[in-house]
């Protein structure tokens, strides 16, 4: 299946800090807005994070983030948001280029619903990520089908009737 950005299907997102409580200038919407000019900019401190929930599961193939150079995420990592555990380890680069990191393949079919991106530390001395855009491309995990309706529906119990073919 090919990987779409599920950024429509996200129903809510945190972050762990916004540097000076300036949530209207550097909060979490600058995150997935589309403006190349408005950014994420966290407090200093270790760790930082972004956590997001969708609205049903998806299975996330890669994260496309763009850091501001010198405050990027250095030793990154992707936990399951419910059962907590690290899906994987992720090597984001020091710079100002929109990067892709892939999941290993393994993880691709996995269905989660909630997801967290965790900066354990930053090539920021002061341990500050800034985040201009962020994505996270997958696929929308299908729906269970409940299968046919079984309205006139024979049970057990009955045999099945077909109509006889009448000839006039």
């Amino acid at each position: 299946m090919a990987s779409v950005s599920l950024v429509p299907f996200i129903s809510k997102y945190k972050v762990s800090s916004v540097l000076n409580r300036d949530v209207t200038g550097l909060g979490k919407q600058n995150l997935f807005d589309g403006n190349s000019e408005t950014c994420w900019n966290s407090e200093q401190g270790t760790p930082q994070h972004i956590l997001v929930e969708f609205k049903q599961p998806v299975c996330i193939h890669s994260v496309v983030v763009q850091f501001q150079g010198g405050f990027a995420g250095k030793t990154t990592k992707l936990i399951d948001g419910d059962s907590k555990s690290e899906i994987c380890p992720l090597y984001p680069e020091d710079n100002n280029k929109t990067q892709t990191l892939n999941l290993p393949l393994q993880e691709h079919g996995v269905e989660r619903q909630k997801l967290k991106l965790q900066f354990v530390n930053s090539t920021d001395f002061h341990g500050r990520i800034i985040v201009y855009s962020l994505d996270f491309c997958g696929s929308v995990a299908q729906q269970p089908d409940n299968g046919p309706s079984n309205a006139g529906a024979s049970t057990k119990d009955e045999p099945s009737v077909t109509p006889a073919l009448t000839i006039t």
